[in-house]
């Protein structure tokens, strides 16, 4: 019972929203048809657009600003210091939910040090507000004369509005001040909003050095040890010292660098020569990332000679040499790459960087943030906990981040967005996070979703309620759920079946493949220039949100994580042990009938060898057509039972949540190290007995052995005469046969050829 609650708690959970795409709903406007995978939510909208002519006070100046009242929710916009005519162009959104009034107040106000002067205002009844329904072009504002509090028009002041009834569908939602948000000062409303981000384009730069020429060392006696460290931004490469010491040294190494557009920083050169433990700088070369030539393919650019400047210092100042060494260099922009910001397992694209070489997308991905519930207080406020929640999803070079919903545990976002889709073997990743930009503070994950597209039925809404997992150091936590409907819609099945003949990442990948190191630290590189440019958009795309999202540190050593990945293992095996295991009952007549039609099949396939292969494909097909019935009607989620998170020890998610390098104390290192060896002790063994099994094998025919070889030999030309002289079909009888004889005629002892394979020799004797 208790395995089946702690199940049901994190299982993900089918929904039935109220939306025209799942089908639960019908009839409706125009706006539900575009907005068809959220609930529609019906807000009054009012436009302050300008004022004129407006009344001074008594001090001969106007400091205007404009007060919107709808019942308990007041909305301002910002003040201009001595000024009859200004503009404002303002929108308010006020969630008609909440709304306990029947009239709009609109008041032109004149600041003051003491108390603020009303100068007019304008009423509007509720029921008097049309309704604007897209595409409809949006309303006109108009021209309104000002009153008094006895509703009387002012002979001066006008003040220009628009006010109407709509749903999250208005063009004018995104940008608009929103009622829930009223305890948000004007500096802080652009935080909380809702925004898309786009990740700026990224190459792959290969700079190919190759040799210099005329090096002039510090000192002229001895031959120089050099090597030419590379920098470009933050990253910095070196290659290996020249094995050719002398002033003309050689490599011919690539170095690779990613970089953004709009590109920045300058490609830096530096050819250095060891000195001892110091490296000297004999030459500097500085090339504009605008003037490297991008190519698409594998073909080679042409290289260029480039002079290195060098600096010494002569009466305390920096003089130039004028006698130029030069470097050799082959310098490109690869566009056929995609640079790596995600992990292969759970990317979100597989798009070259060059438009160029992009294909025709294949359908359209549609994504519906609807809601959340139970989400767990990630702060206190007046003494209770609370959550200002927000999401954020990506797919492809595509971000979007919902608006903030402040003070809520179980928030109501009702946010559609779309991405088009150029393979479907990519994943869309959705989190949840807690706003601290209003605090001054940092965003705080709540849990993430993964939705693997391929998984998904093509024209098909899927509503589910996605559990939020997160592991803390105290275990496995369920910080709340999330309300999500996908559709992905294909616009050409055959386009869509032939990417899985193609292959997954692009040419250039295969062609020029990049080593494991140079992937780790080039996706390291991608992400901190994410980070960074997203970091300088309006509302900023914060570092920790970016990091959260691209599973920063997921290739950190955990114990968990090895478990969870053997046990990933052993059930990949088990059918294989499992055939095993049922060939062993098999030969054993466990259940005589299944042996004897065994037996019949097998006879079958020998008289009639060519129906193998066929009857092969048949028995996939069937156990295909079967498991069709078994087939999930859920897309997949995050599982702690795969995850190996609900049988996890404290110390292991000590071990996992420590900081690298590690913060612990000594005996507590001393202790994980000792365990860690154990770990190794068993593993080094596994592989040595693989190892002697391998080698085994090789000593059939190496003469090691000279007895076991002269036997194995002598009964390979035996054997090859009797297949010689024998039909192929007789000896596959018989040794069927054999192998299926009845427990009768078998014994306890080690077959022949497993004696003999035993006893022959390794190099395991051979080991220190």
């Amino acid at each position: 019972m208790q395995k089946g609650s702690i199940h049901e708690e994190f299982a993900l959970k089918q929904t039935a929203p109220k939306i025209v795409g799942s089908g639960l709903m019908i009839g409706g406007d125009k706006v539900t048809v575009a907005y068809d995978l959220v609930e529609q939510m019906e807000y009054l909208y009012v436009r302050v657009v300008k004022a004129k002519e407006l009344t001074k006070d008594v001090t001969g100046s106007c400091d205007p600003y404009v007060e919107v009242k709808v019942g308990n929710y007041k909305g301002i916009t910002k003040h201009f210091e001595k000024k009859t005519n200004p503009e404002w162009n303002y929108v308010f959104a006020f969630s008609q939910d909440r709304l306990q009034a029947s009239y709009i107040e609109v008041c032109v106000k004149d600041k003051d040090v003491v108390l603020d002067d009303t100068i007019g205002r304008v009423m509007f009844d509720l029921i008097d507000v049309p309704r604007r329904v897209p595409p409809d072009s949006s309303l006109a504002p108009q021209w309104y004369r000002l009153e008094d509090k006895r509703g009387e028009k002012l002979k001066k002041g006008e003040v220009m509005l628009a006010v109407w009834k709509g749903t999250q569908a208005d063009e004018a939602f995104c940008d608009a001040w929103h009622s829930d948000a009223a305890a948000v000062g004007s500096e802080g409303i652009s935080r909380i909003r809702g925004k898309v981000y786009l990740s700026p384009r990224l190459w792959y730069i290969r700079v190919n050095v190759i040799e210099c020429q005329d090096l002039l060392p510090n000192e002229k006696n001895r031959q120089p040890e050099c090597c030419v460290k590379v920098l470009c931004g933050n990253q910095a490469l070196k290659t290996k010292i020249s094995p050719i010491k002398s002033f003309n040294p050689m490599w011919n190494e690539d170095l690779v660098f990613v970089v953004a557009e709009p590109f920045e920083e300058p490609l830096v050169i530096n050819v250095e020569d060891k000195v001892g433990s110091k490296f000297e700088v004999l030459g500097k070369c500085v090339l504009p990332l605008s003037t490297v030539p991008r190519r698409l393919d594998n073909k080679p650019v042409p290289s260029k000679w480039h002079n290195l400047e060098k600096y010494t210092i002569v009466e305390g100042e920096k003089r130039e040499t004028k006698f130029a060494s030069k470097i050799h260099l082959r310098l490109s922009l690869d566009g056929g790459y995609h640079v790596l910001d995600e992990s292969i397992h759970y990317s979100s694209d597989f798009k070259p960087t060059s438009k160029l070489l992009w294909k025709s997308s294949i359908g359209l991905l549609e994504l519906g943030i609807i809601s959340a519930t139970g989400l767990s207080a990630m702060k206190s406020k007046d003494g209770r906990g609370t959550t200002d929640a927000y999401c954020v999803a990506k797919y492809g070079p595509k971000w979007v981040r919902t608006r903030t919903i402040l003070d809520s545990l179980s928030p109501q976002w009702n946010e559609q967005y779309t991405w088009e889709v150029h393979d479907p073997c990519t994943m869309i990743t959705v989190g949840v996070f807690d706003n601290g930009y209003l605090q001054g503070g940092k965003c705080t994950s709540i849990g993430k979703v993964r939705i693997r597209l391929s998984t998904l039925e093509t024209e098909k809404v899927y509503t589910h309620s996605y559990p939020l997992i997160v592991l803390h150091p105290l275990g496995v936590k369920k910080m709340g759920e999330v309300q999500l409907a996908v559709r992905f819609s294909c616009t050409s099945y055959v386009n869509m079946l032939s990417k899985y003949s193609q292959p997954l990442f692009p040419k250039m990948h295969y062609v020029h493949p990049l080593s494991i190191s140079q992937q780790d630290f080039l996706r390291f590189q991608t992400i901190q220039l994410l980070s960074t440019r997203l970091g300088r958009a309006e509302p900023p795309l914060k570092k920790e949100v970016v990091d959260y999202m691209l599973d920063v540190g997921s290739h950190i050593w955990s114990v968990r994580r090895a478990k969870a990945n053997f046990f990933r293992l052993i059930y990949v095996v088990s059918p294989i042990m499992a055939i095993g295991k049922w060939f062993d009952q098999i030969c054993h007549w466990k259940n005589p009938l299944t042996t004897i039609l065994i037996h019949i099949l097998f006879v079958i396939l020998v008289l009639y060898p060519e129906l193998i292969v066929p009857t092969f494909f048949l028995y996939l097909f069937l156990i295909g057509i079967w498991h069709y019935r078994l087939k999930p009607r859920h897309p997949p989620h995050m599982d702690i039972h795969i995850s190996h998170a609900h049988a996890v020890f404290p110390d292991d998610l000590d071990e996992e949540f420590d900081t690298f390098p590690t913060s612990r104390g000594s005996d507590k290192v001393r202790m994980r190290y000792d365990r860690l060896r154990s770990v190794g002790g068993r593993i080094q063994t596994v592989i040595g007995d693989l190892a002697t099994q391998g080698e085994r094998f090789h000593s059939l025919l190496s003469w090691r052995d000279p007895r076991a070889s002269a036997l194995f030999v002598t009964f390979c030309l035996v054997a090859a005469i009797v297949m010689y002289v024998t039909p192929f079909q007789l000896v596959a009888f018989l040794t069927g046969i054999y192998l299926l004889r009845h427990p009768r005629f078998r014994h306890k002892l080690p077959s022949l050829s497993t004696s003999f394979f035993k006893r022959l020799p390794a190099r395991a004797d051979c080991m220190l």
